[in-house]
């Protein structure tokens, strides 16, 4: 090397020296090979062997990016042309999800739909849809974390008398609605292999959810989100989710559970709530304090996705779904702290863009609106509509009046109450895991969130057009 630090120029030499080494490494790998036919080796395992054949027909990354390609694209376009006529994104990317789906793309070209998904004969172990669902289920729990993440409970704690009256009504009727349109629907929809219990408690958990992070979309929207309905429907929709989620894990732990294992279930859950309330939140809000005051708050980026993961895996461990937990863990972190707005948004496009896809992918493939054959069939989707609409809004109306509201601001409240979206698809996807409920059941409830969340945005136009404030 030169006093400039420049290296000097090879010299002719090295060419010679490369080429033996060449020669030498492919001499010493022929030998190698020669040498191997002295070698016994045992015979392939058949099971495995017919495992490694199957697979060797479906490559599995390429199956997965065209599908969430494809749900992105069409997602993207057909959630813009909903937000052009006032409907929520959501609505767009779930239809994407459907018509890439047997529903419709299936029905027209089935050869189609096996370039996204393929059907059991080039995937007989279901390794892309296992793969999808995977990706789905981690896109669900970073999703319920962030909608967590924005609960403002002291929000809901300054409504409380208000919020928890009106939430818990707009809970309780479709609750009930719901357990008696069980009886109709048990002998019908479902088998003996799903006890009745399990099946009318979560029909009537499904009618009961409120999806609160569509709600405040549309209130935002519309810029009503800091009105005295926004502001109560917000305090309300918080409340019923928390309420819900709850209620949720106390039937996925019925459902999952023996009768000899529903009261460890039962008090594993209170353990589980008692430790994240009482130690898991006060700990938080010290720690944010000491990151807050040493700056460190992307450095305790990766500690709480740890935690994150942590109760998630904890309540599926119990038995009560994975999402409860990233639900419970995100809404144990300030809201307006630095730290949850900072996670907030660096999580919500990768979750939103990316991983949501996925799950409508697979929402998509399990809604088969084929299955719903025959005018009774039809009168049952009906029915659920119906009676979802009017468990939901009648609830509500009936208690807003009860505390003091006026009709125009009670029918409007019941109406955003009835706003269903992404979290009753997450709540119908776990019934469906679980097998409380049929394939057939599952689309018609899908079509049942679709309608219910459609609804919103016209009819609350009508209800409330006054308080909608003028744009800078």
């Amino acid at each position: 090397m030169s006093e400039s630090g420049s290296i000097r120029r090879p010299s002719i030499a090295v060419l010679p020296v490369y080429l033996l080494l060449l020669i030498a490494a492919v001499g010493i790998f022929w030998g190698i090979c020669r040498f191997h036919e002295e070698l016994s080796v045992p015979a392939a395992n058949a099971k495995a062997a017919a495992v490694f054949e199957s697979s060797r027909h479906v490559n599995v990354v390429v199956h997965v990016m065209t599908t969430l390609t494809a749900v992105i694209g069409l997602g993207n376009l057909l959630a813009w042309l909903f937000r052009r006529i006032g409907q929520p994104a959501v609505i767009g990317e779930v239809i994407a999800g459907i018509l890439l789906g047997p529903s419709v793309l299936g029905a027209i070209s089935p050869e189609a739909m096996h370039w996204f998904i393929p059907g059991p004969e080039t995937d007989p172990q279901g390794l892309v849809v296992a793969a999808l669902n995977v990706v789905a289920q981690l896109g669900i729990v970073l999703y319920m974390f962030v909608v967590g993440l924005e609960l403002n409970l002291e929000k809901v704690g300054r409504n409380a008398h208000i919020a928890v009256a009106i939430s818990h009504a707009s809970i309780v009727l479709p609750f009930v609605l719901g357990g008696v349109l069980a009886l109709w629907l048990y002998p019908v929809l479902s088998s003996s292999d799903v006890p009745f219990t399990s099946f009318a408690l979560f029909l009537a958990v499904a009618m009961s959810i409120t999806a609160f992070p569509v709600l405040a979309r549309i209130l935002t929207d519309r810029g009503l989100d800091k009105s005295d309905l926004g502001v109560i429907a917000l305090s309300c929709a918080a409340a019923d989710d928390v309420t819900a989620w709850w209620l949720l894990a106390f039937v996925v732990g019925v459902a999952q559970a023996r009768v000899g294992d529903a009261v460890t279930i039962a008090a594993a859950t209170v353990l589980f709530l008692g430790v994240m309330i009482g130690v898991v939140q006060p700990l938080i809000r010290n720690w944010i304090a000491w990151t807050t005051h040493c700056k460190s708050e992307l450095r305790a980026g990766p500690l709480v996705l740890i935690g994150l993961l942590m109760a998630s895996l904890t309540t599926e461990i119990i038995g009560i779904h994975a999402v409860f937990g990233a639900f419970l863990f995100g809404s144990m972190i300030p809201h307006d702290s630095a730290l949850a707005k900072s996670l907030t948004n660096q999580l919500r496009m990768v979750v939103t863009v990316l991983f949501l896809p996925a799950f409508f992918a697979i929402t998509g493939m399990n809604t088969q609106i084929g299955l719903i054959v025959g005018t009774d069939r039809w009168l049952m989707c009906a029915a659920i509509i119906l009676v979802a609409t009017i468990g939901k809004l009648g609830g509500t109306l009936v208690a807003s009046r009860a505390v003091g509201l006026d009709w125009r601001t009670s029918a409007a409240l019941g109406i955003l109450m009835n706003t269903r979206g992404l979290m009753e698809l997450i709540v119908l996807n776990v019934g469906l895991s679980l097998k409380i409920i049929s394939p057939e059941l599952f689309a018609m409830m899908v079509l049942m969130a679709l309608a219910t969340t459609l609804a919103t945005a016209p009819i609350l136009s009508r209800l409330s057009p006054a308080e909608r404030p003028s744009r800078s």
